[in-house]
């Protein structure tokens, strides 16, 4: 039994800032990576941001310089703090826990746990 869960999501202003959560059970975090993935409307869900066990991260071109992931072994979870967010930032945004190790740990396919979601509207 794994759960992904996360949390955080709402509308935010252009130039605002916004934090997302990941909590994960029934699945030893510290010993996954965890990513962020979003889909916009009429879009393929993209890699926002992934951070591994020991902590190596990724961040999309888009968002590097913006968004921080970061992880708490302890409680299972993982954040994606987002900066300056960006009206094409909108979107609904997912956390998953990697299963696969076929690519990178960027890559949407090596996840196979994946939360519901959580919208991110960007927006005056």
């Amino acid at each position: 039994q794994v759960q992904v869960v996360e949390s955080g999501g709402g509308l935010v202003q252009p130039g605002g800032s916004l934090s997302l959560s990941c909590v994960v059970s029934g699945f030893r975090l510290g010993q996954h990576a965890i990513g962020w993935f979003r889909q916009a409307t009429g879009k393929e869900r993209e890699p926002v941001s992934c951070i591994t066990d020991d902590v190596s991260t990724y961040y999309s071109d888009s968002v590097k310089g913006r968004f921080t992931i970061s992880r708490d072994n302890a409680k299972n979870t993982v954040s994606l703090h987002m900066n300056s967010l960006k009206p094409e930032d909108t979107a609904v945004y997912y956390c998953a826990a990697r299963t696969n190790y076929r690519n990178n740990y960027y890559y949407p396919d090596e996840y196979g746990y994946w939360g519901q979601g959580t919208q991110v509207t960007v927006s005056s």
